[in-house]
């Protein structure tokens, strides 16, 4: 889909300098720190409903998070740099929902998609950074040390947000559904009204407490948003769904993200 005059493993590498004493290894160390200075001053909104699992409450730039087997998480992930108007790129997600992916917020005009990047993973993935916002993609079961460290150099120099579902050894933040439940089906009829699930986020090296929220993924009115009240783990109220008031953290028209459509419930059913 997309060609990248140039553009080759070749292009991802990063020479390492050569021993050469304390002043050499001195700039190194303060050149690292500028940086991080730098990447530490820029924050990227994230979707208000996930402000208070992330660390800083935002995204940031330069960094990468991982979300584990929901395409929801991603999709939410997306949709606050989206709505600022940043590019985002899908690399390596054929089944990536395009209602779905509309439904939560994400501007479909500023949306690039290379679903099948072969053998040539790695370089996609790279090349992509170089022209978007925002990298989302789904890394090979085997991935070498080097390709994840010049990877994520790439990131860094480019200051966009990659976005892994699966495991990423220099992720940010992890997140995942730890408990969900579908609302609308009686006793054997009905049809799936709305969603809510527990998100766990577990910071870099798994350093103190995961954080929690319980949110609608999405509810009766299509949208995404924490859960209001006190509703016990898994238990959700028939009268909870789709009664369309406004509460913290919910996001509906003129806010910057889209209200989602009726039939993308089966595409965020991961």
């Amino acid at each position: 889909m997309f060609e990248y005059e140039g553009m080759t493993d070749a292009a991802l590498s990063i020479s390492s300098p050569a021993p050469a004493g304390d002043e050499i290894r001195a700039l190194r160390s303060r050149i690292q720190q500028m940086q991080a200075t730098k990447l530490d001053s820029r924050s990227v909104r994230t979707h208000p409903a996930l402000e208070s699992l992330l660390p800083g409450g935002s995204l940031k730039a330069g960094s990468a998070y991982s979300v584990e087997r929901s395409t929801a998480l991603v999709m939410a992930l997306m949709a606050g740099p989206s709505a600022d108007g940043v590019w985002c790129g899908v690399v390596g997600m054929p089944d990536f929902g395009l209602e779905a992916a509309a439904g939560f917020g994400i501007d479909l005009d500023r949306l690039a998609l290379v679903p099948h990047p072969g053998d040539e993973w790695l370089t996609v993935t790279a090349a992509m950074a170089d022209v978007v916002g925002v990298v989302v993609t789904v890394p090979p079961k085997r991935v070498p040390d080097s390709a994840v460290a010049r990877l994520q150099a790439r990131i860094r120099q480019r200051e966009a947000l990659l976005i892994v579902l699966g495991e990423w050894p220099q992720s940010e933040a992890t997140l995942r559904i730890t408990e969900s439940r579908w609302t609308g089906i009686g006793s054997g009829h009905g049809y799936l009204a709305g969603r809510q699930a527990m998100v766990s986020a577990t910071a870099r090296g798994g350093l103190g407490r995961p954080r929690r929220a319980r949110l609608w993924l999405p509810d009766g009115d299509e949208l995404f948003r924490p859960v209001e009240g006190q509703v016990g783990a898994g238990q959700v109220g028939a009268g909870q769904v789709g009664a369309g008031s406004v509460g913290a953290g919910q996001v509906g028209a003129g806010s910057g993200f889209e209200r989602a459509r009726p039939r993308i419930l089966h595409e965020v059913a991961s």
